[in-house]
């Protein structure tokens, strides 16, 4: 079989530069081109299969519109979208298998399955908040990882996002609503990324954590949903579908 011919976008960053060790260490694909700021998009896109995103939003229409044109399938971990940029996003789903997910790992994946299971067994009487912490260079927050919790515990909770979310507490607030849900994001260091979900109730209290020491985490997820999705239908998936977690 053909190795899958990958794109990565942003290859001088980070995440860039954890995307193609993560290809070149996958004997199923290979770094088919990298682009970088200035680079030809077009260009690239020709000598590729699939195109994984870790950059900035502000990239993202440019990249959605090129991949639309050039018929490429393509994996975006990229977070901090507006509704505008979203909508582009779901809008080109709709002619390419596209992934769309704030988080890549196997683990944090199943974060997001545990914290579903524990709101409906916990129940009402139990205080939800989440915590995440990331390096000091992060530009986003919250993290698309705890929005996506939060969203979750919203789900479960049948509360918005929008109204009844607290993000941060400062001054005389006065005492905690039943149906707020409390999101507090730390920044500092090299931290790769800690996200926590707190469940509190008189008498007890129960923790889910992820820690992130390694962006290898992210990239190996995010190759392995890019080999998935090539022999996917046209549609917008994220990485439960990947894992087969729903």
């Amino acid at each position: 079989m053909a190795q899958l011919k990958i794109l990565v976008t942003g290859a001088k960053g980070r995440m860039g530069q954890a995307v193609i060790h993560s290809v070149e260490s996958d004997a199923d694909c290979a770094v088919g081109a990298t682009v970088d700021m200035g680079d030809s998009l077009d260009e690239a896109l020709s000598k590729c299969d699939a195109v994984i995103d870790f950059t900035s939003h502000h990239f993202s229409n440019e990249l959605v519109a090129a991949c639309v044109k050039n018929r490429k399938p393509f994996v975006m971990g990229t977070t901090g979208h507006t509704a505008e940029e979203l909508e582009t996003i779901r809008e080109a789903s709709k002619t390419l298998p596209v992934v769309l997910a704030p988080n890549f790992s196997v683990g944090v994946n199943t974060l997001f399955w545990l914290t579903r299971q524990a709101v409906r067994i916990l129940g009402e009487p139990f205080d939800l908040e989440v915590v995440e912490m990331h390096h000091r260079m992060k530009t986003d927050s919250p993290s698309g990882t705890a929005r996506r919790l939060v969203e979750i515990l919203c789900e479960e909770t049948d509360v918005s996002y929008e109204t009844d979310t607290r993000h941060g507490r400062k001054g005389d607030v006065g005492a905690r609503t039943k149906k707020e849900i409390g999101v507090h994001a730390l920044r500092g260091g090299d931290v790769v990324g800690d996200h926590t979900v707190v469940f509190a109730n008189v008498g007890e209290r129960v923790e889910l954590t992820h820690k992130a020491s390694s962006r290898d985490t992210f990239s190996n997820g995010a190759v392995r949903a890019a080999k998935w999705l090539v022999s996917q239908p046209a549609g917008i998936y994220d990485m439960q579908d990947v894992l087969g977690l729903k």
